[in-house]
């Protein structure tokens, strides 16, 4: 597992695990030649019994659930593995959708081949508890109020609330069907996203159950670091809240601004996302603008990344 350097006192560092993205090559480019996070690829793979950086390079059957979540996983440890020498020691990971997994792996609660395991449990889990035809879509522009009264004419649900005027909903590919129409005609800005399950939403609760079990079973230990709780926001420091937030985050609304307040609420003052994209670092600077908030993605080299977060700190 990448064991955070805990003889340092943790600063007003947050850590950001994307919830996708892993798939795009760029980000390989910028782990090559650093051999902690090859390592972890190395190990990633061997536990997947995929190489899933050939995966990624041939484009085959990126964005299917069984690849993307064990390779989403392997990407944000590897570079955290990559990373975490060079940086301060931060005050708390958050994760986005199954980043929250990955985040885990990062804060020292499990072993690398332990999370791609469960990443590939929860995965088959998720398909198999998914209606046939289903998903989820990106709503930007109406309130909560609009979108609560949308998912109810729809029969969809919040799966994601990503800040105020921004939302991910999830359920049946008809009733996203309708909710996009809707939307578009109250003058919301949509985007299908490329997953075939509705995660987050009650569509997936047996899903949850099952993974709770898996997870109870697990080698899963407490985090050397907090991680926010993506259904609340609250800091988990020991396994039996652990299990509780995995668990949930399956078939309950990702309460992504929360988590985003809570951190500010810690005193976290500079955001660094894993990479690839920059969604999550982006949303942070919208919500809290004078806050520094980047992406590994931003830069050439990881020591940019780092020198870039020494300087945020100062």
């Amino acid at each position: 597992m990448v064991r955070p350097q805990n003889h340092r006192e943790p600063v007003s560092l947050a850590i950001l695990c994307p919830g996708q993205g892993a798939q795009h090559s760029a980000m390989l480019d910028i782990l090559a030649g650093n051999d902690a996070a090859q390592a972890v690829l190395e190990a990633a793979s061997t536990a997947a019994e995929i190489d899933l950086v050939a995966v990624v390079r041939s484009k085959t059957d990126i964005f299917a659930n069984h690849i993307a979540q064990p390779l989403i996983c392997a990407y944000n440890m590897a570079a955290w593995a990559a990373l975490a020498p060079l940086l301060p020691v931060p005050v708390l990971f958050a994760g986005y959708s199954v980043g929250e997994l990955a985040a885990y792996g990062c804060a020292g609660s499990l072993s690398i081949s332990e999370t791609i395991r469960l990443a590939l449990e929860r995965a088959a889990l998720m398909n198999a508890a998914s209606p046939e035809a289903a998903g989820l879509v990106a709503v930007l522009g109406l309130t909560r109020r609009q979108i609560d009264a949308l998912c109810v004419a729809t029969d969809s649900e919040i799966a994601i609330v990503n800040g105020d005027e921004h939302f991910v909903v999830g359920g049946t590919v008809a009733a996203l069907d309708r909710c996009s129409v809707l939307a578009v005609a109250g003058g919301a800005k949509v985007q299908r996203l490329s997953v075939s399950v509705p995660a987050h939403t009650s569509l997936l609760t047996m899903a949850s159950t099952h993974f709770r079990s898996v997870l109870e079973s697990s080698s899963l230990d407490s985090p050397t670091i907090p991680v926010l709780a993506g259904v609340s926001g609250a800091a988990v420091s020991d396994r039996r809240a652990v299990i509780d937030s995995l668990s949930r985050q399956i078939s309950t609304t990702v309460q992504w601004s929360a988590c985003l307040d809570a951190a500010v609420e810690r005193g976290c003052r500079a955001f660094l996302e894993l990479g690839p994209g920059d969604g999550l670092a982006r949303m942070v600077r919208e919500r809290f603008p004078s806050l520094a908030a980047r992406s590994l993605a931003n830069f050439r080299s990881l020591k940019g990344s780092a020198e870039w977060v020494m300087r945020a700190l100062e």
